[in-house]
């Protein structure tokens, strides 16, 4: 037979009465342990390779080389799970074997589906003992759908079977009738090689899988994510201060819309501050800057990262301030041109003292900024 099983037969089967380890002792026994899918069940899959190393999968694939009834499955090395109580079966199929399809409905067409099974007598109360490649003949239907996959087998392909087909009329056309199922199983905390994308959920938190191109993904309970995962832009509220600390201003209904995001050690950062009618600017002298926390720790302090566009009591009074890091933690407005004077920005307190604000118009910041984190940060 060129398809073989280990750990198939119990010891204490041969008659003679010696006991010890029996079979089921080990492939429950997490020796050479493969991808866990529960405390004692086991993902079943293809073992990867190829003999030039240039694909994912090789082993077990299903394929028709002319015209006819006939598909033939590749060698290859499996692992078959059949139920925590009997646990998984390590199959290897030696020989390129050829599986023999049912002639096509005359009306309709099925999709049969290829799998290695394992039969085990010991588990199952039958005399049957040994692992086969099996056809499992579907229903024909105007749109067939594959029979169920049993138990203690693997899914490798389905095959379309066109109404009236048969090795007289032509057969069945390999190039596009099947479908291949096969997926791979590696060694606990390998990485999943996948060709292709596909909805198979993960083991357990914290696996990996190989998507080619598409780089690596983490399985994180309820779905595939990359890794490394990618930036995301996320809201941040800065604490407002002031160079001085005199000042004690306070948002109040201000709309603050603050975002940032980080990718690896750079921060890229927007701020969008509308004042509101209770916001407090508070009071100090009118060399003061507002100062703003910055959503992560900088490298370096004083270094300018970027600019602010400052809307004042109309349109026309619009200033342009430098943002710069002062002491790695907070972000400072400064007018490019100097001490604001009697200018309501960037020092909120000449807003109280000598410009009362016209709250029908929009007192407003925006901007953005660019700056290195500091390691610890990353």
């Amino acid at each position: 037979m060129p398809i073989r099983s280990a750990w198939l037969l119990n010891r204490s089967a041969d008659g003679t009465g010696v006991t010890g380890q029996s079979r089921t002792d080990t492939r429950l026994a997490p020796l050479g342990t493969m991808t866990p899918s529960g405390q004692l069940t086991t993902r079943g899959g293809v073992l990867p390779g190829s003999p030039d190393g240039k694909y994912v999968l090789s082993g077990l694939y299903v394929y028709g080389e002319s015209a006819g009834m006939t598909a033939t499955v590749a060698s290859g090395r499996a692992v078959v799970h059949s139920s925590e109580t009997a646990g998984a079966y390590p199959v290897a199929v030696t020989e390129y074997t050829q599986l023999l399809l049912g002639d096509g409905d005359p009306a309709n067409p099925r999709l049969d589906l290829v799998v290695l099974r394992v039969y085990d007598g010991t588990q199952e109360g039958e005399e049957r003992t040994e692992a086969v490649l099996e056809v499992l003949q579907g229903q024909p239907e105007p749109n067939p759908t594959a029979p169920a996959i049993p138990a203690a087998a693997l899914a490798l392909a389905t095959v379309r079977v066109p109404a009236g087909a048969s090795a007289g009329s032509g057969g069945i056309d390999w190039s596009s009738a099947v479908s291949d199922l096969r997926r791979t199983t590696v060694a606990v905390g390998g990485i999943l090689p996948e060709e292709w994308a596909r909805t198979i959920p993960g083991a357990y938190p914290g696996q990996y899988r190989d998507i080619g191109e598409g780089g690596l993904q983490r399985w994180d309970g309820t779905a595939w994510q990359p890794y490394p995962a990618l930036p995301r832009w996320r809201d941040w509220t800065p604490v407002w201060t002031t160079s001085t600390g005199l000042a004690a201003p306070a948002f109040g209904n201000a709309a603050v819309q603050c975002r940032y995001v980080q990718i690896g050690t750079v921060v890229h950062g927007s701020f969008d501050i509308v004042f509101g009618s209770t916001t407090r600017f508070g009071a100090g002298a009118s060399t003061d800057n507002w100062r703003f926390s910055l959503p992560v720790t900088a490298a370096a302090a004083t270094q300018a990262v970027g600019f602010a566009g400052l809307v004042g009591t109309t349109n026309k009074d619009r200033y342009a301030a430098r943002v710069r890091i002062t002491n790695t933690r907070t972000l400072e407005l400064e007018l490019a041109s100097g001490s604001p004077g009697t200018v309501p920005m960037p020092y909120g307190g000449i807003v109280d003292a000598i410009t009362p604000w016209n709250w029908a118009a929009t007192m407003r910041i925006s901007g953005s900024f660019t700056y290195e984190a500091a390691e610890a940060a990353l």
